[in-house]
C-alpha cells in the first residue's frame, strides 16, 4: 500500500563477555551472584547482578464444565493474600510437564485430563535466566487433598472464565506470571475458534 512502510529492526547488540562470575547469597529457592561483563562496545567492565534459579512452572486448571481452578495464599513478598493459579518450581529429575501436574495436585487437589504447554517465558531477563513453562491441564477433577505443609497454605477457588476476567481487570491477580499464563490461554483459545 502507498505511504505504508515496514520498518527495518536494526539488529540485536553483540553480546558481552563474561569476566568473572561470584555467588553471592544461597536463598534456597534462589542464588545472587555477581558477574563482571566487560562491553562489547567500549571494552569497559561492569557488574552485574544475577539471581539463578530453577525452571518454574504456572498451570491454568480447567475443569470439564470450563471453570478455572485458582488458589488464594498469603505472599509474603507482596504481604497480603493474592488469587493465583498452581506453580512452583520444578524440581531436579522432573521435566516442567511433570511439575505441572505436581504443582496442581498439591496445591489444588485437582488432578487427571490433560497437560500440554501453551508457552515459556523469562520471568525478568535483566535479572533471572530461568524460564516459566505454563502449562494447560484440561478436564482437571477433583483426586485429592491440598498440601498444606505450613510453609505454603493454599485454599481453592473455583471460577467461570468471566469470573476471572472480572479478577484481573478488577487487580485481585496481578501476578505477572500469571498474567503471562491467561495469556497464553487467550491465545489458545482465540487460535481454536474457526
Amino acid at each position: 500500500m502507498p505511504g505504508w512502510y515496514v520498518a527495518r529492526m536494526p539488529d540485536a547488540p553483540p553480546p558481552w563477555s563474561l569476566v568473572d562470575s561470584t555467588p553471592l547469597v544461597d536463598c534456597a529457592v534462589f542464588q545472587v551472584s555477581r558477574d563482571r561483563a566487560r562491553s562489547p562496545r567500549t571494552g569497559r567492565e561492569y557488574d552485574f547482578y544475577r539471581l539463578e534459579a530453577s525452571d518454574w512452572v504456572n498451570v491454568v486448571p480447567v475443569t470439564p464444565a470450563g471453570d478455572i481452578v485458582l488458589v488464594r495464599q498469603y505472599r509474603h513478598g507482596a504481604r497480603r493474600s493474592t488469587i493465583e493459579i498452581p506453580g512452583g518450581i520444578v524440581d531436579p529429575g522432573e521435566t516442567p510437564a511433570e511439575a505441572a501436574a505436581r504443582e496442581c495436585l498439591e496445591e489444588t487437589g485437582y488432578g487427571g485430563g490433560t497437560i500440554r504447554s501453551l508457552g515459556v517465558v523469562n520471568p525478568n531477563p535483566a535479572l533471572f535466566g530461568n524460564r516459566c513453562h505454563t502449562f494447560l491441564a484440561e478436564g482437571v477433577v477433583p483426586v485429592g487433598e491440598v498440601r498444606n505443609d505450613g510453609a505454603e497454605e493454599t485454599t481453592v477457588e473455583v471460577a467461570s472464565p468471566a469470573e476471572l476476567e472480572g479478577y484481573v481487570a478488577g487487580g485481585e491477580v496481578d501476578h505477572a506470571l500469571v498474567i503471562a499464563a491467561l495469556y497464553w490461554l487467550q491465545r489458545e483459545r482465540r487460535a481454536e475458534k474457526p
